[in-house]
């Protein structure tokens, strides 16, 4: 009886540590007050548990690197289906580099991006991060100079707001991760002149006949013929299967490759009607049958009809393609993201003009993606936006033109 007194003794004393451990690390995390404003990283002193040993023999034993990043155009993003970034296809080579492969955490702000980099459930912060005296107890800056030259450079080049250029930037890694940090700083100094070259999809990097798309003006190849382009047999074939005009389809595939069956965007985008990789396989087109026009629209259509099933809730035939033709270009994912976000500002979520397209146009600005309903964070929403609108004015031509 004694025994069974003193073990419960000591298990209430075990859950009161249990306890003030788990109060000392919230209010250490709260007295460490980090935000960021404009891009710049405003934290007072304070550490957080870590495990201070944990370094690049023990990332290199589990096989896994895991990247703390914020959703934005050069930090981590989601394009049908696949993962982008600048920064996260960089931290992607570099995990390659150490022979282990990359778990992308996505946090919401640069507090939570620290905290669990110091808390050990992150390795490496691969997001612009302005150098601050006050965290350099907390963390180890890695590539200075070659991470600031990098987001200077795509901030002129993307010309978007969000992408904010500071005096110095770096990446992060725990302060006692010497060996990560090293390695790091050496992988970066010697691959900075083959950024964009790393940054690019390995298909992109493969395909010689990669070149920028024209932009699209709406051609036909025989008005007298009624004949748009060489590819209208297999439209008028496949359309059938989506239940499509077939002059949707074929505006549609000039949008995305002005007719060329071997285009390849810089994205990995492959085709006649530009099917991603993974999309590419979802819809049974193996790698070498994707750039034949056949399986590349039959692909296409697969697509269109698993698309118009998701949708099918919205009953207006008509309304339900511009949901289909936005979720193609971006990924259903975003799409209903901006559908969440719309209703919440008493927009409707089904109907797309005037409702659900503008909040995809704000779907590129911070306040949105990273708004709580936004589950696949930031894209391209003015892409989107015009893709709908520049096929469906097509579409019109095509049908005004050819009876």
């Amino acid at each position: 009886m004694e025994c069974k007194k003193l073990s419960f003794s000591f298990f209430i004393f075990f859950l009161c540590m249990v306890a003030f451990a788990f109060v000392s690390l919230f209010v250490s995390c709260k007295q460490e007050n980090s935000s960021v404003a404009n891009g710049v990283f405003e934290t007072k002193e304070g550490t957080l548990a870590s495990d201070a040993d944990f370094d690049l023999s023990d990332i290199q034993a589990g096989g896994e690197l895991i990247v703390l990043t914020l959703y934005g155009p050069t930090s981590y993003f989601e394009f049908r289906g696949e993962d982008f970034g600048f920064q996260y296809k960089l931290a992607d080579a570099f995990a390659k580099s150490i022979g282990v492969s990359v778990r992308v955490d996505v946090c919401r702000s640069a507090r939570e991006m620290l905290a669990k980099l110091q808390r050990g459930d992150g390795d490496l912060v691969a997001y612009q991060m302005p150098k601050v005296d006050s965290l350099e107890n907390m963390v180890t800056y890695c590539g200075e100079a070659p991470i600031t030259r990098l987001i200077d450079s795509l901030a002129v080049v993307q010309r978007d707001r969000s992408v904010i250029s500071a005096p110095e930037m770096a990446w992060a890694v725990r302060a006692h991760s010497t060996a990560l940090a090293d390695t790091l700083n050496h992988w970066l100094a010697r691959n900075e002149s083959d950024f964009f070259t790393l940054c690019m999809p390995v298909v992109a990097k493969k395909n010689s006949s990669y070149s920028s798309r024209r932009a699209p003006r709406s051609p036909i190849l025989n008005r007298s013929k009624g004949q748009i382009s060489v590819y209208d047999h297999l439209f008028k074939i496949y359309s059938q299967q989506c239940s499509w005009d077939w002059r949707l389809l074929a505006a549609q595939a000039y949008q995305e490759s002005a007719f060329d069956p071997r285009a390849v965007s810089w994205m990995g985008a492959m085709g006649l009607m530009q099917l991603m990789p993974s999309t590419a396989r979802r819809v049974g087109v193996s790698e070498s049958e994707v750039f034949d026009p056949d399986c590349n629209i039959r692909g296409a259509v697969r697509l269109i009809r698993t698309l118009d099933s998701h949708y099918s809730f919205i009953s207006n035939r008509d309304e339900r393609i511009n949901f289909i033709l936005a979720a193609y270009n971006a990924g259903a994912g975003h799409v209903d993201d901006a559908r969440r976000i719309a209703q919440k500002y008493g927009r409707n979520p089904n109907v797309w003009r005037g409702h659900v397209d503008g909040y995809v146009l704000r779907m590129s600005e911070s306040k949105f993606y990273n708004d709580s309903l936004s589950f696949h964070g930031y894209f391209r929403g003015s892409e989107t936006y015009n893709y709908v609108n520049d096929i469906r004015a097509r579409w019109q031509q095509y049908r005004s033109m050819l009876k």
